[in-house]
């Protein structure tokens, strides 16, 4: 890149907004995936949506690409600039530009963290529930359509985005809804952008819905012979009509690296986890109706606790699983996530561990079941390319069965670069339709070119 390429980005936006550090540059090149780094030429940090708009026009007329990027937690390389050009971060954008408790909604900016969102609702009683693990930026977890933990009481994203505000590669700036709880009024261009990846538009501002906090959350664990088992059990607590906010699965694998990791003591087996939460009286009885459920179904070492500090310690095995496998000395992990129809669950699951077991390298299945997303984590040596092939293997063959049972082959990572193989396979002559706004929208193909669809 030259110098005077550089000094005019720097004129047109401020010389303290374009870095080309070698920290910067490398920050920029990765995110949490087991993809490889690719450098951007430079950063960016813009501070407004008409500096956006800015920087779209100067990379549109120089032919620069631009990959946003937000706290750097993708799981599946949307975040990775394959065709260098410019990173845009959006460290410094990140307002509360309306708060409107009366309306359960608010628009930031997409800087701003989940966390950092809840701690400034929260006084008010209202909280945003979407829960992906990570302290994602809000920006991040719409342009990849996040859910996590509760999405099976508040769905994804998707489910809470009322209006987005976006650039487009034009120069363009469009609202894509409104502030109203519904609309049947034309196209549903949330529904679009949330999900796309940075790959039709660049998000700067985003409304959300939010919830009341209840009155008493409940956290249970159980364990069962099987992870089978487990799936079953989560099925039979949908059917039932509970309304669960949180139902995850961990095998019992991940149970025992968990407590290596922190010198813990939970039970070693096959694990469910719950929250329930209302009013005292409906999460107390929604909680006893499932206890009474899962003792039926053969479940051992139930327990349950209402306060915040004894309902931590029950989901700790939960909450630190990712990081007991990250962490190992001279090891890397490989991470897939899938998502199947509830009645294929248990089978799914019971296929995962079975494969990662006949292959002889550690890993863990665990997950969402209470939507039918699951994952797993493989754990490799680099320095030996069978063990890193062997994990791919693994993944793809979790893949494929998941969109032959009539699954998706992400339940949440988004498609980034490992899915995008697979896209064509799951959705058929669709691509082409997917391809068709991409094309519309983004002509010279330079919003996070590279991602979602191969050539």
């Amino acid at each position: 890149m030259s110098t005077e390429w550089i000094e005019n980005l720097q004129d047109l936006i401020g010389a303290e907004r374009v870095s080309i550090s070698e920290g910067d540059l490398f920050r920029h090149s990765r995110d949490e995936s087991f993809h490889d780094p690719v450098q951007p030429e430079t950063v960016v940090y813009p501070e407004s949506t008409q500096m956006v708009k800015d920087i779209v026009n100067f990379a549109r007329a120089n032919k620069l690409p631009i990959t946003p990027y937000g706290a750097g937690s993708g799981l599946d390389g949307q975040a990775i600039p394959v065709s260098r050009g410019i990173s845009m971060n959006f460290d410094r954008m990140k307002q509360i530009i309306s708060f409107n408790p009366e309306d359960l909604s608010v628009t930031v900016q997409p800087g701003i963290t989940r966390l950092e969102l809840n701690r400034e609702i929260n006084r008010q009683g209202l909280y945003f529930p979407i829960d992906p693990g990570a302290d994602a930026t809000i920006g991040g977890m719409t342009a990849t359509n996040a859910s996590g933990t509760t999405a099976v009481r508040y769905g994804s994203m998707r489910d809470q985005v009322l209006n987005l505000e976006v650039v487009l590669a034009d120069g363009r700036i469009i609202k894509t809804g409104s502030t109203a709880k519904k609309s049947s009024s034309g196209y549903h261009l949330n529904g679009l952008f949330t999900g796309s990846e940075g790959t039709l538009g660049i998000i700067t501002e985003i409304t959300l819905k939010l919830h009341g906090i209840p009155e008493h959350t409940i956290a249970a664990r159980c364990t069962f012979d099987t992870p089978k088992q487990c799936a079953a059990a989560a099925q039979a607590v949908l059917t039932s009509g509970i309304p669960v906010v949180r139902m995850e699965l961990v095998d019992a694998p991940s149970i025992k690296q968990v407590n290596a990791y922190g010198d813990y003591h939970f039970p070693e087996q096959h694990s469910l986890f719950f929250e329930f939460s209302g009013t005292r009286t409906s999460a107390e009885e929604d909680a006893a109706f499932v206890e009474e459920l899962m003792q039926d179904m053969g479940c051992r070492n139930w327990e349950r606790a209402s306060g915040s500090i004894d309902r931590a310690e029950i989901w700790k095995a939960r909450h630190e699983l990712a990081y007991a496998f990250r962490h190992l000395k001279g090891k890397e992990v490989m991470g897939s996530d899938v998502c199947v129809p509830l009645s294929k669950l248990a089978d799914m699951v019971d296929f995962a561990r079975a494969k990662i077991e006949a292959s002889g390298l550690p890993g863990s299945v665990f997950g969402h079941v209470g939507d039918g997303n699951f994952h797993t984590i493989i754990v490799y040596d680099p320095n030996i390319p069978e063990e890193k092939l062997t994990s791919e293997t693994i993944n793809e063959q979790l893949i494929l069965k998941a969109i032959e049972a009539g699954g998706t082959c992400t339940g949440e990572h988004g498609v980034g670069l490992g899915k995008m193989k697979y896209q064509r396979l799951e959705h058929g002559e669709a691509v082409e339709v997917m391809k068709s706004f991409k094309e519309l929208l983004d002509p010279d193909g330079l919003l996070n070119p590279g991602k979602i669809f191969c050539d």
